[in-house]
């Protein structure tokens, strides 16, 4: 930020655009599972979501509340708590995204 006597200066910011979130269908997830970084303990990230934020927010939500498990949506990834990668998978495939499992 840059100090100014212009009483009419206004400071704006440039803020990139959310891409637009694709349907279900021609979304491509991977299913994760995960330990490093998390004190020993498991968990089961989903990657590849093209879309908005808030509805990366609901997906996460959804599937949080389907697996009865606590999570995060940041940085365009999902985080459930603990080895759900099937169940994971199998509420991705009944809401019509394209997934797969990958890497252990």
């Amino acid at each position: 930020m840059v100090y100014s006597t212009n009483p009419d200066f206004e400071y704006t910011t440039a803020q990139a655009e959310e891409p637009e979130t694709l349907p279900p269908v021609q979304q491509e997830l991977r299913v994760w599972l995960d330990r490093k970084q998390r004190g020993g303990k498991v968990a089961t990230l989903v990657r590849g979501f093209v879309g908005r934020s808030d509805d990366l927010t609901a997906l996460a939500r959804l599937l949080k509340t389907r697996c009865g498990v606590g999570g995060a949506a940041k940085e365009g990834e999902i985080i459930i708590q603990g080895d759900h990668r099937d169940r994971v998978v199998e509420i991705l495939t009944q809401s019509g995204y394209r997934c797969k499992k990958a890497g252990s």
